[in-house]
C-alpha cells in the first residue's frame, strides 16, 4: 500500500482553499435575500427569479467534469486562480447590469468561475491529507463554506438596505480577490498531466442537455406539463444526457468515468450528497420571499432571521466527525436524513400566524440535518476516488450535487409556483393586473398596493405559506426516502476504522475497464 508523505505546507493551504470556498459561500445565500428586491426593481417574475438562479447552478454544473480535468492536466491552483478571476469580472458583470437579462447573463460568467473552483478546491484535499486527517479537513471546508452562508444574508441585507442591489455583486470582488492572493501564496501546485483530455463534444452534451431540462420544469408550470414546447424541451434533454452517458462508456478515457458508479461506497455517498443538495437549494429559494413579502421583514432582518439554520449547519460540521468516529458513516448519514425529514415535515405545518419562533425552531433543525448528512456523505464519496483521479471523480461528485441542486431550484421553484397561483384570488382585478399579480407573492403585494386591494395581500400571503407548506412536505418526503436508501445501501464502515485508502480504488477501476 502507498505511503502518502504529509505535506508540510499542508494546513496553510487547507487555508487557501478555505477563502476560496467562504467566497462561494458568501455568494450562495447574498442572492436569495437579494432576489425579492430585485424582482420588485427588475419586475422579474418568479420563472425570472428562477432563472436567475439557476443560470448560475446550470453552468456550474455542465462545466465541473471538465473543469476537474483541466485541473489535473494543467495545474490546480492555476485554474483555482483563473476560476476565481472569472467569477470577479462575472460579478463587476452583475453590479452594473440593468435588466433581467443582463443580470442572468452575469449569473451564467460567475457560474463559469465557480465550476473551476469548487471540483479543485476538493481534488486538492485527497493529495495533501491522508485517511486519518481527510475529515477533518473536509469538515473544515465545509465549514468555510458554511460560514459564508450566514454572512451573505447579513452583508447583503445590509447593503440592500442602505446602497442598490447591484451592491450584492460588487461585494464579491474584494473576496475573490482574497482569495486568488491566498492561493497565488500559500497552496502548492498539483497536477496529473496523465488525465483524460477535455471532451468537447461530451461539455456541450451536459450543457444542453441540463439546461434544457431545467428551462422545461421551470417553464411547465406556466405554459402546462403538457405543453408541446415543454414535452419537446424535457424529450430532448433526455436523448442529449443519454448521448452523454452512451458517448463517455464508448471512450477509452472517459471525461465522465462512469467505473466510479459502479462503486456502491462512491455512487451511494454522491446520491446521498445530491438530494440533500436538492433540499437544501429548494428551501433556500423559497425561504426569503416568506420573511420578506409575508412577514415584513427589510433584507437585513431577512438574513439575520436565516441565522439559525446556519448556525445548526456549523454546530453539525463540528459534531459530524465525532458521530462518524462513534457510531460509523453509514448510521451518520442515516441519521442526519431522518432529522432532515422530521425538519420539512415540521415546516410544513406552518401557517401565516405560525409566527418566526417556529420557523426559527425548524431551521435550526435543518441546518443540524443538512451538515450530519452532507459531510459524512462527501468524505464517503471523496475517500472512494482513486487518487490519480481526484480532479476528475470530485468534478463528476460536485457535478451531480449541483444537479441536484439546479433541479432543487427549478422543480421546487416551478411546484410553488403553481400552488400559489392556484390558491390566489384575483376576483375582481383586471386580467393584466390578475396575470401580474400571479407570477410572485412580490409581484402580488406591489398590485395590491398599486389597486388599494388589501385582501389580495390576504390572499397572496395564504397562497404562499400553502406553497411552500407544500415545498416543505416534498423536501421531508424526499430525505426520509433518501435515509432509506442511506440505510440500506451504503457500505457498512465500523465505527473508529480508517476509510479506504484511494490507491485500492485505482486497482479497482483498472479491473472495472478491463
Amino acid at each position: 500500500m502507498e505511503t502518502v508523505t504529509p505535506d508540510p505546507r499542508r494546513w496553510w493551504a487547507l487555508a487557501a482553499l478555505v477563502a476560496s470556498m467562504l467566497t462561494l459561500g458568501f455568494d450562495m445565500t447574498i442572492l436569495n435575500v437579494a432576489l425579492p428586491t430585485m424582482a420588485a426593481d427588475l419586475g422579474a417574475s418568479t420563472g425570472e427569479q428562477q432563472w436567475m438562479a439557476d443560470a448560475y447552478v446550470v453552468v456550474f454544473a455542465a462545466l465541473m467534469l471538465p473543469a476537474g480535468l483541466l485541473g489535473d492536466r494543467f495545474g490546480r491552483r492555476r485554474m483555482l486562480v483563473t476560476g476565481l478571476g472569472i467569477f470577479l469580472v462575472g460579478s463587476l458583470v452583475g453590479a452594473l447590469a440593468g435588466d433581467v437579462n443582463a443580470v442572468i447573463a452575469a449569473r451564467a460568467v460567475m457560474g463559469v468561475g465557480a465550476a473551476l473552483v469548487t471540483p479543485l478546491s476538493l481534488s486538492v484535499l485527497p493529495t495533501l491529507f491522508g485517511p486519518e486527517e481527510r475529515t477533518k479537513a473536509v469538515g473544515i471546508t465545509s465549514a468555510a463554506s458554511a460560514l459564508g452562508l450566514p454572512l451573505g444574508p447579513i452583508i447583503g441585507g445590509w447593503l440592500l438596505n442602505h446602497v442598490w442591489w447591484g451592491s450584492v455583486f460588487l461585494i464579491n470582488v474584494p473576496m475573490a480577490a482574497i482569495g486568488i492572493a491566498a492561493c497565488v501564496f500559500l497552496l502548492p501546485e498539483t497536477k496529473d498531466p496523465a488525465s483524460p483530455e477535455v471532451d468537447t463534444v461530451s461539455t456541450a452534451l451536459a450543457a444542453t442537455g441540463l439546461g434544457a431540462l431545467v428551462y422545461g420544469i421551470i417553464e411547465a408550470p406556466t405554459r402546462g406539463w403538457g405543453d408541446p414546447l415543454v414535452l419537446s424541451v424535457l424529450a430532448a434533454s433526455v436523448a442529449l444526457i443519454a448521448a452523454l452517458v452512451l458517448r463517455e462508456r464508448r471512450v477509452v478515457r472517459p471525461m465522465l468515468d462512469m467505473t466510479l458508479l459502479a462503486h456502491r461506497g462512491f455512487l451511494f455517498n454522491t446520491v446521498a450528497a445530491t438530494l440533500v443538495t436538492f433540499i437544501l437549494t429548494g428551501l433556500l429559494f423559497v425561504l426569503p420571499p416568506y420573511l420578506q413579502a409575508v412577514l415584513g421583514h427589510d433584507a437585513l432582518g431577512t438574513g439575520v432571521r436565516l441565522l439559525p439554520m446556519m448556525g445548526g449547519l456549523l454546530v453539525a460540521s463540528r459534531l459530524a466527525p465525532q458521530v462518524v468516529a462513534r457510531f460509523g458513516a453509514r448510521a451518520a448519514v442515516s441519521a442526519g436524513l431522518v432529522v432532515l425529514a422530521f425538519a420539512g415535515f415540521l415546516g410544513s405545518r406552518t401557517t401565516v400566524g405560525s409566527g418566526y419562533g417556529f420557523v426559527a425552531l425548524w431551521l435550526t433543525i435543518t441546518g443540524l440535518g443538512f451538515g450530519l448528512s452532507l459531510i459524512p456523505a462527501m468524505n464517503g464519496g471523496l475517500s472512494a476516488l482513486p487518487r490519480d483521479r481526484a480532479g476528475s471523480g470530485s468534478g463528476l461528485l460536485m457535478t451531480l450535487r449541483q444537479v441536484g441542486g439546479a433541479i432543487g431550484i427549478a422543480l421546487l421553484g416551478s411546484l410553488l409556483a403553481g400552488a400559489f397561483r392556484d390558491r390566489l384570488d384575483v376576483t375582481g382585478l383586471p386580467a393584466r393586473a390578475a396575470d401580474t399579480a400571479g407570477e410572485s407573492v412580490v409581484a402580488a403585494h406591489l398590485v395590491a398596493e398599486r389597486a388599494g386591494a388589501p385582501e389580495l395581500v390576504t390572499s397572496a400571503n395564504n397562497a404562499y405559506v400553502h406553497g411552500m407548506g407544500v415545498v416543505l412536505l416534498v423536501c421531508g418526503t424526499a430525505a426520509l426516502v433518501s435515509a432509506l436508501l442511506a440505510a440500506a445501501f451504503l457500505p457498512s464502515t465500523p465505527p473508529g476504522s480508517p476509510e479506504p485508502e484511494a490507491p485500492d480504488m485505482a486497482a479497482e477501476g483498472a479491473d472495472a475497464r478491463q
